[in-house]
């Protein structure tokens, strides 16, 4: 799917530079990957952290799996096939976001390492942060605010990761919290000391 079709289009580049944006809004771009299983926690932390990033007037935007379905991506199934479309979409939307300097935030499942890999290469070095969300399955399947691990289990919903479908964990991501053993706050404060650390943003 991800195959060049369109010819004769040529890259436009504007006046104003990343070091531009970077200078007037006082924090530098990146894209925050969240990825982990259904209900480890990875939508609740992607809010609290672009809540806690605006109030310190630093610009931020969320972009959850859920939401980007009901648009962007609505044409698309849970195949291996549609959810590695739906993960390079997504990587390239980002890419986007963090080119016009926004601490971009993504909530996804996105099981499968090659595509996290190919989201991160579409970026230059330092502008991706894979977050793994770590979460045992048997709390998650606790937690089941959709109900969906109900559902998975009787075979009701295909393809359902963690149960009918595989989860490949990141070898080695930036951060890795364990929402078995972290609050929200704490899990969000982890991910903000490290943007801080790392120079994206400063808190005052």
């Amino acid at each position: 799917m991800s195959e060049q079709k369109s010819t004769n289009i040529k890259w436009h580049h504007g006046k104003i530079t990343k070091e531009d944006r970077t200078k007037l809004m006082k924090q530098k771009g990146v894209t925050i990957w969240l990825t982990g299983l259904s209900g480890s926690g990875k939508s609740t932390i992607a809010v609290e952290l672009e809540h806690a990033l605006l109030e310190n007037k630093h610009q931020a935007y969320i972009l959850d799996g859920d939401n980007i379905r009901f648009g962007l991506n609505k044409n698309l199934g849970f195949s291996p096939e549609d959810r590695s479309e739906n993960i390079r979409r997504i990587g390239e939307v980002a890419k986007l976001f963090t080119d016009a300097n926004i601490i971009t935030i993504t909530a996804f499942i996105s099981p499968y390492r090659q595509d996290r890999d190919n989201a991160r290469k579409l970026l230059k070095e330092g502008e991706f942060i894979e977050v793994y969300i770590k979460c045992p399955l048997e709390v998650c399947e606790e937690r089941d605010t959709k109900g969906l691990y109900k559902k998975a289990r009787k075979g009701e919903v295909k393809e359902f990761t963690g149960i009918s479908a595989p989860y490949e964990e990141p070898l080695s991501p930036e951060i890795t919290i364990d929402t078995s053993k972290m609050s929200i706050e704490e899990s969000t404060r982890a991910i903000i000391k490290h943007l801080e650390e790392k120079g994206y943003v400063k808190f005052s």
